[in-house]
């Protein structure tokens, strides 16, 4: 590795004093440099450096039983994939969590990213021919989930109500398949009020790869005895982990909440993760964990919701055979607002998209994430850390962009020479995107911006 320093003030102006600070912070570098070309001679290997890596970013999906195409839980089975995962780090396409470096927001809930210090050591490893290394060196067994446990049991424990769907066959081709139906109102009655710590929907087994999406809608009955939807728990599309609803926050169910279940079916299923087989007696569900009673009579506990954004008519979408488009929409709030997190929506041909915040005031425009290798395989749910999720003044205004590619260069596209339209089927498109807001006042806004604040002055301060 070549360090290069480029200074931009002439060295002939710069004063003695500081003169020699750059040559004692050279001498620091060449030395730097120096340790770095000894640990350079230790050979990389499997067992005691690889190993660990694979355990803490790749085993959750690639065991047994587990959503990955092949198991990666020992050198045997590591081995023979090796150059194809050190093209798939290297170019972060693995693991599967699409969210661009160096834009908007980066510190983010249950960030899967890889760190780079981890890609360079396993681009080095397979360089050097993926040796094992010291046998008597054994790594140590991963410690990840197991495919049929809850992703948030191991920091919450099981959930406090777990809501299944009815059982349902998916055929190994096919068309699309759509489920609703009203979950019995007795099922709810018992959290009704009790504020959501954390939400997770759960295909069973191998129904993984066939669920399209799974959303969780609330309806309440009006005035009239009429049944009215009333807001969702949650929304769920293939790959998506979970939420963790912040602290400040409670999203709920209204007295009397009933859930209706809105799960798409796609026959055969997508991705590498497709089993092409009739499944039976698929069930999905939906896992939440609450708080206790009394949480949402704490003083500054803000309402919260999740919500659909549509970015533009969703009929008026066509994509050209063999060609590109791109969607963009506003959306503005008559109140103060924090946004908690992003999930943009779409299916085969979307392969970017972007959340930006406008302030008519300044007329600046502040992006806040960015996503260039979106796959319909895996929709995140990106939640911002508290201290960094975005604070909106009233009049701010949300701008949402999507694209989209019809042509052979997109690995999800199943036929380029089609007319894609908007629509509700797989082969159709979307564009919209799920996000989370806590509604706030004035007087709340003002509160979590001087906390902010104050806190970022104590950091800046060394006292933090």
């Amino acid at each position: 590795m070549l360090w290069v320093c480029k200074l931009s003030t002439p060295y002939k102006y710069i004063g003695e004093g500081m003169q020699m600070k750059l040559i004692k912070l050279l001498v620091a570098v060449v030395a730097l440099l120096g340790l770095q070309g000894v640990f350079a001679q230790e050979q990389v290997t499997y067992n005691e450096h690889v190993a660990q890596i694979i355990n803490e970013n790749c085993v959750v999906c690639h065991q047994e039983g587990g959503i990955g195409p092949m198991q990666l839980t020992n050198f045997e089975q590591v081995r023979p994939w090796a150059p194809l995962i050190q093209l798939r780090v290297a170019n972060r396409e693995m693991p599967p969590y699409a969210y661009d470096h160096g834009i908007g927001i980066q510190d983010l809930v249950g960030d899967w990213r890889m760190e780079q210090q981890d890609i360079d050591t396993i681009v080095a490893w397979v360089n050097a021919g993926s040796p094992q290394g010291d046998l008597d060196v054994i790594p140590a067994v991963a410690q990840v989930k197991t495919p049929d446990q809850w992703n948030f049991e191991a920091e919450l424990g099981l959930p406090d109500l777990i809501v299944p769907s009815s059982t349902f066959d998916v055929p190994a081709n096919g068309n699309d398949l759509w489920i609703k139906e009203l979950i019995d109102a007795r099922v709810t009655a018992q959290v009704t009020g009790r504020c959501i710590k954390a939400v997770q929907v759960k295909p069973r087994g191998d129904a993984a790869a066939v669920v399209h999406h799974a959303n969780s809608i609330i309806f309440v009955e009006d005035e009239y005895g009429e049944l009215r939807r009333d807001g969702m728990i949650t929304e769920y599309a293939m790959g998506k982990w979970g939420e963790k609803v912040p602290e400040d926050v409670c999203r709920t169910l209204p007295p009397g909440a009933q859930v209706q279940w809105s799960i798409h079916n796609f026959p055969g299923g997508v991705g590498a993760t497709a089993q092409g087989e009739m499944i039976k007696d698929n069930v999905v569900e939906i896992g939440l964990w609450f708080h206790d009673e009394e949480f949402a009579e704490q003083e500054g506990v803000y309402k919260q919701d999740l919500a659909n954004y549509r970015i533009d008519n969703q009929g008026d979408l066509v994509i050209p055979p063999h060609g590109h488009q791109m969607t963009q929409g506003f959306h503005t709030f008559d109140h103060p607002i924090r946004i908690d997190s992003f999930q943009p929506h779409g299916h085969l041909r979307m392969n970017a998209a972007s959340l930006e915040v406008f302030y008519p005031e300044t007329g600046r425009t502040v992006p806040i994430s960015q996503i260039s290798k979106w796959s319909a395989t895996w929709h995140h749910n990106h939640i911002y850390e508290p201290d960094v999720a975005p604070l909106l003044p009233a009049g701010a205004v949300l701008v949402l962009k999507q694209w989209y590619d019809n042509t052979a260069n997109n690995p999800n596209n199943p036929d380029p020479d089609q007319w894609v339209v908007g629509g509700a089927r797989t082969a159709d498109e979307m564009t919209h995107a799920w996000i989370a807001i806590t509604h706030l006042d004035d007087e709340g806004y003002e509160k979590l911006l001087a906390e902010r604040e104050s806190k970022q002055e104590r950091s800046l301060a060394g006292n933090d």
